[in-house]
């Protein structure tokens, strides 16, 4: 039997290889390691701003605040409790639980490749990633944190105290350098070793022939034509479209970034996510309605549902079933092995 799926799976491949003709697609050459597949590769470490340069004593403290529950309001819940590493540094929620576990709007979008952002949250409303990790203590609907009590309890916490001794000795502890240590753990969360990578780096062995052939109709403006908005190297233009989701055309729908930029090609448009990790991070889509990749692409396939103000990217597709699933076993490799993680012991 085993046999006879893998026939299958070649003649499929090979099917979908005779249907194009792309072994120069948009100026690509599809051979590992070639340089016109250089751009997709992503630095090895996110960059830092100039204000909050990285060391590992300020990643270990970020760590330490990114576990710890007692920086909620109630202190029941910490960043990693929407921000999950066992899950895609996400919840595997349709949307999101914030104080009292009460329903949130949106889906948590994964903190996975955030250093390499030009703007952060579903609607942008976070220029950087010190700005995003203060949001979600700040909001009553989320950890609902009382500053004045949180930073009483680092101060009074002798290992915070150490801790940040070192880190900021001059700036001591406040919000800001919270924020700051935060934000440089998160940005040590980083996915840049996939199949994929690794097949653009030269390893022949790294992807299969169905997968190289789901890339091609990932880049196919006329298949595809996934990557122009989900582009190189973090697949993510870091832009905002409506898509055209069931969720926009009900009453009163969630208007995603014309709250921030009121204007109308805005309105029900949420920032374009990497699809790195993509695998480990179900469901999808900012209103978490798709459950696997499968409903994804039969949603673009459509066009989209929901036609009022969609995206100019959006447009009907003509993808058979063998092309759809290319382009999965694609988005698969794009999944770097898991890493380890071991929890920060919480000063006491």
């Amino acid at each position: 039997m085993k046999t006879l799926i893998h026939i299958a799976l070649m003649v499929s491949a090979l099917s979908l290889s005779n249907s194009l003709s792309a072994e120069d697609l948009n100026g690509y050459i599809f051979e590992p390691g070639h340089s016109s597949l250089q751009k997709w590769l992503l630095p090895k470490v996110a960059p830092s701003p100039e204000n909050n340069p990285q060391s590992q004593e300020k990643i270990q403290l970020g760590k330490m605040l990114f576990f710890d529950p007692r920086l909620s309001g109630d202190g029941s819940m910490s960043c990693a409790s929407c921000h999950n590493p066992m899950l895609g540094w996400s919840d595997a929620q349709p949307v999101a639980r914030g104080h009292k576990s009460q329903l949130l709007q949106r889906a948590t979008p994964t903190i996975t490749n955030a250093g390499f952002n030009h703007i952060q949250m579903w609607d942008g409303r976070a220029k950087t990633l010190e700005e995003q990790a203060i949001g979600p203590m700040e909001a009553v609907m989320e950890m609902n944190s009382n500053f004045e009590q949180l930073l009483s309890l680092l101060k009074n916490t002798q290992g915070y105290v150490d801790a940040f001794e070192v880190v900021f000795p001059t700036e001591g502890i406040n919000k800001e350098t919270v924020v700051k240590a935060i934000a440089s753990f998160e940005r040590t969360v980083v996915s840049n070793n996939s199949p994929f990578d690794a097949w653009v780096r030269g390893d022949r062995l790294a992807m299969t022939i169905l997968q190289i052939q789901g890339f091609k109709l990932f880049i196919d403006p006329g298949k595809g034509n996934c990557a122009v908005c989900h582009s190189a190297p973090n697949f993510t233009d870091d832009g905002f479209h409506n898509i055209g989701l069931v969720s926009f055309g009900v009453e009163e729908p969630d208007l995603g970034r014309y709250r921030e930029r009121p204007l109308n090609l805005m309105k029900g448009a949420f920032k374009t996510p990497t699809l790195r990790d993509i695998s480990l991070s179900a469901p999808y889509f900012h209103d978490g309605s798709a459950e696997t990749l499968e409903d994804v692409l039969a949603f673009y396939n459509l066009g989209g549902e929901v036609k009022t103000n969609l995206s100019p990217n959006l447009k009907t597709q003509s993808l058979t079933q063998d092309e759809m699933a290319a382009i999965i076993a694609f988005l698969q490799g794009l999944s770097s092995a898991p890493k380890s993680i071991t929890l920060p012991l919480l000063p006491q």
